[in-house]
């Protein structure tokens, strides 16, 4: 083999070291294809604890439906009025929640998870929850998201001082990773992601929401 050959081989071998580390440093290992879930079976309540934001109650026995979702993903924004329109369908016979899962390359998927919370702390977080789906187009992808999202606090008629008390506070951001972590333990990779009663849904269409739901309600 000649020098040139040896000089062309190590200069590949050295780019793939590189490839290589970088990949490890900015992907992290549960957003990979084949990350590994949790062990064992999953059931309802494993995927929600006595924090999870409960959107409706429908009592013990009932099936458990609980999304892992970003504000700012689009395609939580498509699932956003079939989930209300499931919510409407089955109001008093499923139990319906939502936790956060912000990810990292949705610049406003954080701060609108804080609006989220802090309204919350006041009470209104179905109320936020549904602003922030229903004028997403109004402000994903915009530079000054927040300043949006405290003047939907104040439409809503939240103590404001409270309000940015709760959005500076870092217990407020912990509150958000915890759901984030707990998502990343049940192995979710994207959102939405779905469970219903433990089991994550393979979801291909918004129809495939609703064939869940019935499934469970027949068992």
């Amino acid at each position: 083999m000649t020098a040139k050959t040896w000089n062309i081989l190590g200069i590949v071998a050295a780019a793939v070291v590189i490839v290589g580390i970088t990949i490890a440093l900015v992907v992290r290992p549960w957003e990979q294809p084949g990350a590994a879930g949790p062990d064992g079976d999953v059931t309802a309540a494993d995927t929600l604890d006595a924090t999870t934001h409960v959107l409706d109650d429908a009592g013990e026995g009932a099936p458990v439906v609980v999304e892992f979702l970003d504000f700012e993903c689009p395609s939580c924004a498509l699932v956003y009025p079939e989930m209300e329109s499931l919510r409407a369908e089955h109001a008093g016979e499923v139990t319906f929640a939502v936790r956060y899962f912000p990810l990292a390359s949705h610049q406003n998927a954080f701060p609108a998870a804080l609006a989220a919370e802090a309204a919350a702390q006041q009470g209104e977080f179905e109320a936020m929850y549904q602003r922030l789906f229903e004028t997403h187009s109004d402000w994903a992808g915009t530079d000054d998201a927040a300043a949006t999202f405290r003047g939907f606090a104040e439409e809503l008629g939240l103590d404001m001082a409270a309000y940015d008390a709760a959005i500076a506070d870092p217990a407020t951001g912990d509150r958000i990773e915890a759901d984030y972590e707990a998502g990343v333990a049940l192995g979710v990779q994207s959102t939405p992601t779905i469970f219903i009663d433990g089991q994550r849904l393979e979801l291909s269409h918004v129809d495939d929401i609703g064939a869940g739901i019935d499934a469970a309600l027949a068992d």
